[in-house]
């Protein structure tokens, strides 16, 4: 549980209506949440949103620390994290982050956006790193896998907005970056012709979802050998043949049929 006062996870508690001044140097303004002010009490923050300045240097750094401890807390505890913890692992107090999030799906959002581009990111230097392009290919898995996909596919809920245009476009730029890969390697031969992006992510997200009542830790010491024998039933020639057809990304994006 979180400090910070009365509310559920440390988010809440405290007196209406104040400004308080954050990390950035200007001043945060959040929907009826409580934000440690200079002195070390909890403020609660009238409810109408501030008008969001233009991001400064600094700023910009804060909120990048912020996404990227927010991301380490929700791989390893979830999404549910207090968000006090957050900032204090970024090193940041309250006020600056409920500016840059003023809410927790605000905060998800930007920490699954996070990690889709550093996939893609992956798959992009791999591509450049590896003249073989199944080692590319190896590479990458191996890459993403240290991203832990799968521990935050459960912050994909309901309340997420799956629509979004940032998501899409994210969407878009991993799909093309693995699908790159994958095609290269299966023009030279070298990779199963019957296997598609969706079929690769899948398992990366299967291999790396946390085991229930275990710590990623214990995902880690297996993870890579896992994925490794899933290598090795990727490279051509193919020893069987799959059921179905090859998966796309839009394949599991699609709803399930009744």
């Amino acid at each position: 549980m979180g400090g910070g006062g009365g509310g559920g996870d440390g988010d809440t508690a405290g007196v209406h209506g104040a400004d308080v001044r954050d990390h950035d140097g200007g001043t945060a303004c959040v929907r009826g949440a409580d934000v440690r002010d200079d002195d070390g009490g909890t403020v609660r923050t009238r409810r109408a949103p501030a008008a969001a300045p233009r991001p400064r240097a600094d700023a910009l750094r804060n909120r990048e620390r912020i996404v990227t401890a927010a991301r380490e807390l929700f791989v390893v505890r979830g999404s549910g994290v207090p968000l006090d913890e957050v900032a204090r692992r970024a090193g940041v107090g309250n006020a600056t982050l409920y500016r840059h999030f003023p809410d927790r799906t605000a905060l998800i959002h930007q920490v699954v956006l996070s990690v889709m581009s550093r996939i893609t990111g992956r798959a992009e230097e791999a591509a450049a790193a590896e003249a073989d392009p199944f080692e590319a290919v190896r590479r990458f898995v191996h890459a993403a896998a240290d991203e832990r996909i799968g521990a935050l596919c459960p912050m994909l809920s309901d309340s997420f907005d799956h629509d979004h245009p940032e998501l899409h476009a994210g969407h878009h730029a991993l799909e093309r970056a693995v699908d790159g890969l994958i095609e290269r390697a299966q023009t030279a031969g070298r990779m199963r012709s019957d296997v598609a992006v969706g079929d690769v992510m899948v398992a990366l997200t299967q291999l790396t979802r946390p085991l229930h009542d275990h710590a990623c830790m214990d995902v880690d010491r297996f993870a890579h050998r896992h994925l490794q024998l899933f290598l090795d039933g990727l490279e051509a020639p193919a020893r069987s043949e799959l059921p179905g057809r090859a998966v796309t990304l839009e394949d599991l994006r699609a709803p399930m049929a009744d």
